[in-house]
């Protein structure tokens, strides 16, 4: 009977765990090709898959964060507003989605929400810096308290600079600390294990070497 249990145990297990990597495998391929893709029509494509991912392994975080990651992306390149806000209106359901899963925000929670924040205020800086300018600031601060050393906070806060006009703060000058600081930051990460967000890497080398080249704001 010990040995029927046993057995039967194993096969369970098994099962749990050919399921978690078939999940995974498929989760970071899809996702690389969103973050490495250059072509609209691809991440699109890719943005599509990672819903489709999310809808299929519901009850797995990492599904829903991806998928929110890619929505909030897709807002800034889209010219639509209202195909921007569309995205967005995505994003902030996934992300929901995560926390309820997790049943608790963490410091990618909230750096996920600060991201989706500072997106809606792209869609019109001018009428909306008032509202998401403070959700955008607070919400990394968070993060901050719960992990200092998470790069994306401060990848956030050097795209944040950088595109700010130079009268109120921003350019590549004030932009290039936080840069720095989140390449230093993105030593230590690996890009190996889907479970462990590793986005603003390639895009923090990218934005570094914009600020190191000549100044001509």
């Amino acid at each position: 009977m010990n040995r029927y249990l046993l057995l039967i145990a194993a096969i369970a297990f098994s099962i749990v765990h050919c399921h978690a990597q078939d999940f995974k495998t498929t989760l970071k391929s899809t996702f690389d090709t969103f973050d490495t893709s250059k072509d609209m029509q691809l991440k699109v494509s890719a943005s599509n898959k990672l819903g489709l991912i999310a809808k299929k392994w519901n009850d797995e975080w990492l599904g829903h964060y991806y998928n929110a990651y890619s929505k909030a992306q897709l807002s800034y390149m889209e010219k639509d507003a209202t195909k921007r806000d569309a995205y967005l209106d995505e994003a902030e359901k996934e992300h929901d989605e995560v926390v309820s899963i997790l049943r608790k925000e963490n410091d990618e929670t909230y750096v996920l929400a600060a991201m989706i924040a500072n997106a809606r205020m792209a869609v019109d800086p001018a009428n909306r810096w008032q509202k998401y300018s403070p959700l955008f600031s607070g919400n990394l601060e968070k993060a901050k308290e719960i992990n200092a050393d998470n790069p994306r906070i401060y990848y956030l806060q050097g795209m944040s600079t950088f595109f700010k006009p130079k009268m109120f703060g921003g350019g590549k000058k004030n932009a290039k600390p936080y840069f720095e600081k989140a390449d230093g930051l993105f030593v230590k990460a690996t890009t190996d294990d889907i479970s462990k967000p590793y986005w603003g890497k390639r895009a923090t080398t990218y934005f570094l070497g914009q600020c190191n080249g000549d100044d001509k704001e």
